[in-house]
Order: C-alpha cells, then structure tokens, then sequence
C-alpha cells in the first residue's frame, strides 16, 4: 500500500513538473504571450528551476534550451524512481541510464502530443463559451500553427472549423507511432 502511494506521488508530481515545463518550452517556441493567466502561472512555478539552469544551459535561437533540458531530466527521474520502486531487474549502470535517458526521451514525445490535444480540447471549449477570454490569445498561439496546416485544405463547414479534430485525429496517430518507437527502444536493451 505505501509503495501504491509513493508511485502515485511520483506520478503525480513530475508529471505535473514535466507538463509545465514543456508548456513553457513550446509557448516560448510558438511565440504564445506570456502576459496572460496561464502565462503567469507557468512562468512563476518554472522560474525556480528554470533560471538557475539557464546560467549552465544557453538558449539557441530564442529557444529555451533549459526547459525542455529539464522537462527530459524530470521524465528520465520519474521513470528511474518509478522502476526502483516496482523493483525491476537490475541493469548494469550504463545500460540503465541510457534505457531511461531514452526511454524518457520518447515518453517526452508522448507527453508533447497529450500536451497539445489538452489545449485543442481547452482552446475549442473556450472559444464556444467565452471566445474574448485574456487566455485564448496564448491558447490560440499553440494551436494555430497545427491549425494552419489543415485549414489550407479543408474550409469551414457552415462556420464551423473542423482543423481541430484533424489534429487531435493526427494526434492520435501520433501517440500510437509513440508508442510503437517506446516498444521497439525498450527491445533494444
């Protein structure tokens, strides 16, 4: 039972670290307004990490090196502490810090795709019951370039765009090619 809990704890808590911090990775890199409510929050519970990372870990073209950096370092973690606690097979130490090194690498990928069908699934919601909400313009930065790619080729149905379920279907697609690369990387070691 105790160790049912520690493994929800774990969970629970570099999940909600790793998902913040990829937020603030991709609204860095898609140019999403930090000025707003969600801005707010993700910059003031990152910067504690974020920051004093930033000073070992520089920025390339304007991209936050340091939180995607520390959103791989949280997953590769959660995955460490998690496997120690179901007590899986021991592993030569290099064999096991590059397992989990990739295996969180990939879990990040899969995170990043559960990541955007929550804000399509938040941003559509929004933009039926409070369309001129201070939060949609971040919302709308993340999922427009998504957006765009559909909307070259399918128009509006009587007013109504449909690019938002192409993506969360391309999503999906995406999780399930996730999950076949987690399979065949864990097969590898």
């Amino acid at each position: 039972m105790i160790s049912q809990i520690a493994q929800l704890l774990i969970e629970t808590l570099f999940s909600v670290l790793v998902y913040l911090l990829l937020l603030r990775f991709y609204m860095q890199v898609l140019r999403a307004p930090f000025r707003n409510p969600i801005g707010e929050f993700v910059t003031t519970l990152t910067n504690c990490v974020v920051r004093p990372t930033r000073r070992v870990v520089p920025g390339l073209a304007g991209i936050d090196l340091s939180s995607l950096l520390l959103a791989w370092l949280a997953e590769a973690v959660k995955i460490a502490l998690l496997n120690s606690l179901r007590g899986l097979a021991v592993m030569p130490l290099g064999s096991a810090v590059g397992l989990v090194l990739t295996v969180a690498a990939v879990e990040l990928l899969r995170d990043s795709l559960y990541l955007l069908i929550g804000v399509v699934f938040i941003q559509v919601i929004l933009s039926w019951v409070s369309p001129y909400n201070e939060v949609q313009t971040a919302l709308n930065a993340l999922t427009r370039p998504f957006y765009r790619m559909f909307q070259r080729f399918i128009p509006p149905i009587g007013s109504i765009d449909l690019s938002p379920l192409f993506v969360l279907l391309l999503a999906q697609v995406g999780l399930i090619l996730v999950g076949g690369l987690g399979s065949a990387v864990v097969s590898l070691f």
